[in-house]
């Protein structure tokens, strides 16, 4: 599973142009070098926690997320679905901040080992339900639900979610100020 201190291989994934609509290609070098972002992952598009709990609480708190203090440049959601569909889904929920990123492939899933088997729910692979800050490409935290495994009875949204996300990176200023008094 993703850990602290791992750094994210490169791997390419599909991401939706929101001014032209285009899906392009791009790797995970272009979206994670010289940055500090977040991204969550989550098992699937058009489910019911993901698109009425994780992907809108994100994107309602993107502007707090990002505000200037927080040194984060941006904030993606990656799930195992085709381009399209999170398109399709991005749009259905009127998600306007967040950034989708389509792994169809599970490349990058499964390069940070975050692939599980979800037959017993009839989903086949996908990722598991976790957040986390990459910073320059290195991961700096991970909140990751607990239960990982292959066919889990349960789908555990508990501290992935946006506001543990929030108090995690106001918690971080906090100490960095304290440190410099």
């Amino acid at each position: 599973m993703i850990y602290e201190g791992q750094t994210i291989p490169s791997v390419s994934l599909v991401q939706r142009d929101g001014i032209t609509g285009t899906f392009t290609e791009v790797t995970t070098d272009e979206l994670f070098k010289d940055k500090r972002v977040i991204l969550f992952a989550l098992p699937g598009a058009f489910t019911p926690t993901c698109s009425t709990k994780q992907l809108p609480a994100y994107d309602k708190k993107y502007r707090s997320l990002t505000a200037k203090k927080n040194n984060i440049d941006e904030v993606y959601c990656l799930s195992v679905n085709d381009g399209f569909v999170m398109n399709a889904w991005f749009e259905s929920l009127g998600i306007k901040n967040v950034k989708p990123l389509a792994d169809g492939s599970l490349e990058f899933t499964a390069s940070i080992g975050a692939k599980v088997q979800k037959d017993n729910v009839g989903f086949g692979s996908r990722s598991w339900r976790y957040s986390c800050v990459i910073n320059d490409g290195v991961v700096e935290k991970v909140f990751s639900e607990e239960g990982f495994g292959n066919n889990a009875g349960t789908d555990p949204f508990e501290v992935s979610d946006a506001q543990t996300m929030l108090d995690y990176i106001s918690e971080a200023i906090s100490l960095r100020l304290k440190e410099q008094v």
